[in-house]
């Protein structure tokens, strides 16, 4: 009887795995929401800003369903695009990306990259993101410099270790930004000094939200930081979260908005996966719309 109990019990464990994967992988995964939070950092008098801010789309060619809805973003009218990183996961996916973004091209945008921006991604063992000492594999190089022709075509401007200044609905932004933290090709010594104060809000811009970074740009001033990379988690425990973030962020700020010291801090659970572990659980994909209000 006890057997025949274990066999049950067994079996039952292995079907609901198997319903779980199923769901996390044909349901979850293209459950694409729109996030909106409310940022209160500009002056009492400002009018409100919108920024959406978009991460981690991993696109490969004929991702008809991802590629329309991020279009469709367009509707929001946006006053800011932000793109950090993980573009393709794919060498032949430079012009999905650019059908994904081109309605968006109609919006001022910047952008900064991420690992899989240069280098596809590669089979791994999942249970390797619990080691953060590993070693970081390399994939085939991907067509970068065609990729940022492409945004930089569209009017983006490129902020990888960089910082620029936008004028948008009668505001004026001054905004920073690193090369991808992950693969250490950020160099924060090309940006660092005091946020301009001259402006109507700061922004820092990260593909990995790694604690080395955010706290130079929290140091130096900058109101809100914004970073992808984690993907949220992307496969999450209902009523724990996350198991782990992939970089030096404590697991709570996984994603959506924190304070982080002085400034807020939001991080993108991203759109896409990579295309070898193409499941998603208790962490819809997503794109964010990023409120900027007067503060209290």
């Amino acid at each position: 009887m006890k057997k025949r109990s274990l066999i049950t019990a067994t079996g039952l464990l292995a079907a609901a795995g198997a319903a779980a994967l199923a769901y996390a992988s044909l349901v979850e995964r293209n459950q694409f929401t729109l996030r909106r939070f409310d940022v209160p950092v500009l002056r009492p008098d400002a009018e409100p800003l919108r920024i959406l801010h978009i991460s981690d789309l991993h696109l490969v060619p004929h991702q008809d369903k991802l590629v329309h809805w991020v279009a469709s973003l367009a509707a929001l009218d946006p006053d800011l695009v932000v793109l950090t990183g993980d573009n393709l996961a794919h060498a032949e996916a430079v012009s999905t990306v650019s059908a994904a973004l081109e309605p968006l091209f109609d919006f001022p945008g910047v952008f900064v990259f991420g690992s899989n921006d240069y280098y596809a991604p590669v089979l791994k063992n999942p249970f390797t993101y619990f080691n953060p000492n590993r070693e970081h594999k390399y994939g085939a190089e991907l067509p970068t410099e065609e990729l940022r022709k492409v945004l930089t075509g569209g009017g983006w401007l490129d902020l990888n270790n960089a910082t620029t200044r936008v004028n948008t609905n009668g505001a004026t932004i001054a905004i920073a930004g690193v090369d991808d933290p992950h693969f250490d090709l950020d160099d924060y010594d090309l940006i660092a000094g005091p946020a301009p104060s001259d402006v109507d809000v700061s922004i820092g811009l990260t593909h990995s939200p790694e604690p080395r970074v955010l706290d130079e740009m929290a140091s130096d001033g900058y109101e809100v930081l914004l970073a992808g990379h984690t993907h949220g988690g992307q496969v999450c425990v209902p009523g724990y979260g996350a198991l782990v973030t992939n970089c030096g962020i404590d697991r709570t700020m996984v994603k959506g908005l924190h304070r982080y010291g002085a400034s807020w801090l939001h991080v993108s659970a991203g759109l896409g996966t990579s295309p070898y572990a193409p499941v998603r659980f208790a962490c819809r994909p997503e794109a964010s719309v990023l409120t900027l209000i007067p503060a209290a």
